[in-house]
């Protein structure tokens, strides 16, 4: 059992226990309340940090619901969207933790908890996102275990929601107020920054440090789900280790799911040339340093972004180091066109990858990021790239 498993059994069963004993002890309730509002308040602090230190990762999500829903025409509000939810989350959970206007943040809370539960409960039933992104890149979840949490949380709100009138204000009305203005505006700042740059805390595969490819690669598990038609109840085997040769046993149990388990970095990046060519090794495990650029939509990079990377590129082929772009939806005609519009050194080597790859290697368009023998030693978005000079003194000695 995995971590992030042992932590939502953990959670799980301490929150069932607490229901128990809030509806079996009458005189602990006002106490289990308090745990309660502290425990919301946990859960939405963290939710909206690890989102809005991500901020463009919970953009691509809520575009994916617009997809999902055929409601296209709101794709250029995702960011308004993105950044507003990520500062009500916190914001309310701030609130919860310091007990502040409690009657209108316990029922911020139970509605906010009401529309979350429904909206995971379509995803559950129908999947329609993969993951609802609710912790972001931090702690990936199942829809279902989403729903689940949810249901949990809901419970408690309506327990905060019964106890509101019952908590005890540690601040006057002047400074509720001051601490809502702080902690709203300082965290869409937040928010803002981390969109201008990089996320000041990088949850996703491609973070510094991490080696982009495995030297002795460990099996990758297949988990197959099966349900019996008769009485409903569900099994999961490990491939091949299942009665497929008994045709008794598979005439009364029906395929369900199947559940991939790989113990190695997922990264499903690649890069192709002009001949349709997987180059993606030459450059990922080239041993000496290798700075990729990044552009996932030349059709929305800012044509000045490409004046430093310019730069840095005449230096780093002077200097004998290999520098290449992978962009996407794209055709290589497009490319050459995009080459004269975007003033992009003639020289510089262009592959095409895709889009989705491209935005979880690094939240910037372009962005650059420098490996050496497969290791990412830095990013950097396209606001702070930096002179040839400082990035050899710092990284390439």
């Amino acid at each position: 059992m995995n971590t992030v498993k042992i932590v939502e059994l953990v959670l799980g069963v301490f929150g069932i226990l607490l229901l128990f004993l809030y509806f079996r002890k009458p005189g602990m309730k006002l106490g289990i309340a308090r745990i309660a509002r502290l425990f919301a308040a946990a859960v939405f602090l963290y939710s909206g940090f690890v989102k809005g230190v991500d901020p463009m990762g919970t953009v691509y999500k809520i575009e994916d619901y617009f997809y999902a829903f055929g409601t296209e025409w709101a794709l250029p509000y995702a960011l308004f969207l993105a950044i507003f939810l990520c500062a009500f989350e916190f914001v309310i959970g701030f609130l919860l933790l310091l007990n502040v206007r409690s009657k209108i943040t316990s029922w911020l809370l139970l509605l906010c908890m009401i529309a979350f539960t429904f909206m995971t409960l379509s995803d559950a039933l129908y999947n329609t996102v993969a993951d609802c992104g609710c912790f972001g890149e931090a702690l990936v979840i199942t829809n279902w275990e989403t729903f689940y949490k949810n249901v949990v949380i809901m419970l408690y709100a309506t327990i905060i929601m019964a106890h509101r009138k019952k908590f005890v204000p540690i601040f006057s009305h002047i400074g509720e107020a001051i601490v809502f203005v702080i902690v709203a505006v300082g965290f869409v700042w937040f928010e803002i920054f981390n969109i201008n740059h990089l996320p000041l805390v990088d949850f996703r595969p491609w973070k510094v440090g991490n080696k982009m490819y495995v030297d002795n690669p460990k099996p990758i598990d297949c988990f197959l789900t099966y349900r019996n038609k008769e009485t409903g109840e569900t099994k999961e085997f490990l491939s091949p280790n299942y009665p497929y040769n008994d045709s008794v046993w598979m005439s009364k149990w029906e395929f369900i799911v199947q559940r991939v388990v790989d113990p190695n970095i997922s990264v499903n990046f690649m890069m192709e040339d002009e001949g349709g060519n997987n180059v993606t090794d030459n450059f990922i495990k080239n041993p000496d340093y290798q700075f990729l650029v990044f552009a996932y939509d030349l059709d929305e990079a800012p044509a000045k972004s490409f004046v430093k990377l310019n730069e840095l590129f005449d230096a780093a082929t002077q200097d004998d180091k290999s520098c290449v772009m992978a962009t996407s939806n794209i055709t290589f005609d497009q490319i050459r066109v995009k080459i004269k519009e975007l003033q992009i050194s003639e020289f510089m080597e262009i592959y095409l990858s895709d889009d989705i790859e491209l935005k979880t290697a690094i939240r910037s368009n372009p962005g650059l990021i420098l490996l050496k023998d497969g290791i990412v030693l830095a990013k950097w978005h396209y606001h702070d790239i930096p002179d040839y000079a400082k990035i050899k003194e710092k990284y390439m000695n």
